[in-house]
């Protein structure tokens, strides 16, 4: 496909999709705006980059729908000096947009917080992904007041939610019902029922 074609498509995702879900933080939009989406997905996913839906990676994980990425980062607020972890992919699209924004990204899979430890601590944590069960461990990685995003499941929904890392606990605010990619790594520890 013609780069143009996929150049309509980005300024189309920002107009009809972003604009019109409440997106209104200007790097945002500029970041998704003039990023390639089409180049972070498989060749047979590319003519389908800008669909606002999820997209299996060949790695297995999932590239979240604009909407959802756009108010994830939105809801973030990240600050040109701030100290961002994203759980994620490190050569991933939410990476690339976040260093439109800030100098300061260290990033982690979700099974390997221990790899951040070294950019500790983060003003503010971005986790790519839903997550029954927020390991305490990425909490030891927050500074205080470290704000954090991220996808939460409940039940059969996945919301976007937003909070503080105050003493290595944090309340999560649903802001969201929005489609996003399950992490593993993060899922709910079985139980044992007697």
């Amino acid at each position: 496909m013609e780069s143009g074609k996929f150049e309509d498509m980005r300024r189309s995702m920002v107009d009809s999709q972003l604009r019109t879900s409440g997106v209104t933080e200007s790097w945002v939009l500029a970041a998704m705006g003039s990023i390639a989406r089409e180049d972070y997905v498989p060749g047979s996913h590319q003519t389908t980059a800008y669909m606002d839906r999820s997209l299996e990676l060949e790695s297995g994980e999932m590239l979240n729908p604009p909407v959802s990425t756009a108010l994830l980062l939105q809801a973030a607020d990240v600050q040109a000096d701030d100290n961002v972890l994203l759980i994620g992919q490190s050569d991933g699209y939410v990476a690339a947009v976040l260093k439109t924004r800030t100098a300061h990204l260290t990033t982690a899979a979700a099974d390997n917080l221990g790899a951040a430890r070294g950019g500790a601590p983060y003003a503010c944590i971005i986790v790519d992904g839903a997550a029954e069960e927020l390991p305490d461990a990425l909490f030891t990685l927050a500074a205080d007041d470290a704000r954090l995003v991220t996808g939460i499941v409940e039940g059969a929904v996945t919301r976007l939610a937003t909070g503080f890392i105050q003493n290595g606990k944090v309340a999560l605010k649903p802001i969201a019902d929005s489609e996003i990619g399950h992490l593993a790594a993060f899922a709910r520890k079985p139980e044992f029922v007697f």
